[in-house]
């Protein structure tokens, strides 16, 4: 009898003590976690695609190109137009692919994806994410490595749904460690340059801003720890009336942010996806904050969301 697999592939939870995640084989997304059952990302069904993306894994590339056409040393590369209504490619090449596991235990698992030589990505390059459960909430680790014989720029996102348990999403307040906005055209949603500095209600972001009536598919950049953070991290929050919530943290590196509200995310409707990013849309174009892999090289990086309050 054939196995009925879901649209994510098979699921992979991990736990410890009360906290419990689960990780998905397509695409290897974060699909949920819980502390002592109090949701502290948005989840969805296994037999349904990732909602707006949710826990996607955003590699080569975090958001969108420009009709899908970049350069690399001046050869011209064409990517499939995976958001084809606005002409962009969108989000990476591995969101629906299958990962391999090469490790799981009950608090841990470790899956990895090559990303093979294709039409517009010309480098093979092999990627990895752990995921780990602990006292501290979640952490994900990633890697790439340059299988290729020439250097490669890339970028490298996440797509969160972070959640202040169970408090209505206009009931709570987001805060970014961000001080500048690249703002988009509403048509294609690509960047128009320059950025500029935070201004008006925008400003209200660093100290916690109430998303009730806020709607954005906005980056910030500029993302950066503050001067007395005792680990040198990025930290997002998404906190209650009382405090209580989700903090969403990450290396240095990752010194974008997308934020994103969506209005029917299943079982919630109104929800916000805050995603940590090393580079802006369209960046392959730009070239900003690209990473430069050289070959037989291998980068990382790690982020993580953990309650607060």
């Amino acid at each position: 009898m054939t196995e009925n697999i879901p649209a994510t592939g098979r699921q992979f939870e991990i736990v410890h003590g009360g906290a419990h995640a689960v990780i998905t084989e397509v695409g290897a997304g974060l699909r949920g976690f819980h502390v002592d059952g109090v949701p502290y990302s948005e989840s969805y069904e296994a037999d349904r695609l990732p909602p707006g993306a949710a826990g996607a894994v955003l590699v080569p590339w975090p958001n969108r190109v420009a009709d899908g056409r970049w350069e690399l040393e001046g050869e011209p590369q064409q990517l499939a137009l995976t958001e084809p209504e606005r002409r962009n490619a969108i989000h990476g090449l591995l969101r629906h692919t299958p990962w391999a596991v090469s490790e799981h235990t009950d608090s841990t698992v470790v899956l990895h994806a090559m990303i093979p030589v294709q039409p517009g990505w010309p480098v093979p390059l092999l990627t990895s994410v752990e995921y780990v459960v602990d006292e501290n909430g979640l952490g994900v680790h990633h890697t790439v490595e340059n299988l290729g014989s020439r250097p490669v720029p890339f970028g490298l996102g996440v797509h969160p749904y972070p959640r202040a348990g169970n408090a209505a999403t206009d009931d709570c307040a987001l805060r970014l460690a961000a001080s500048s906005v690249l703002p988009a055209d509403e048509g294609r949603m690509l960047p128009v340059p320059p950025g500029r500095e935070l201004e008006g209600a925008e400003v209200e972001l660093l100290g916690g801003r109430s998303l009730r009536g806020v709607w954005l598919d906005t980056a910030f950049g500029g993302a950066r720890p503050a001067p007395d953070d005792p680990r040198g991290l990025v930290r997002h929050s998404v906190t209650d009336s009382t405090g209580h919530g989700v903090e969403v943290w990450a290396d240095p590196v990752f010194g974008w942010v997308q934020v994103y509200t969506a209005g029917d995310f299943p079982g919630r409707g109104r929800a916000v996806a805050v995603e940590p990013m090393t580079c802006p849309p369209d960046a392959l174009n730009s070239g900003t904050d690209l990473i430069r892999l050289e070959p037989g090289r291998t980068w990382s990086a790690r982020w993580g969301v953990r309650p607060v309050g």
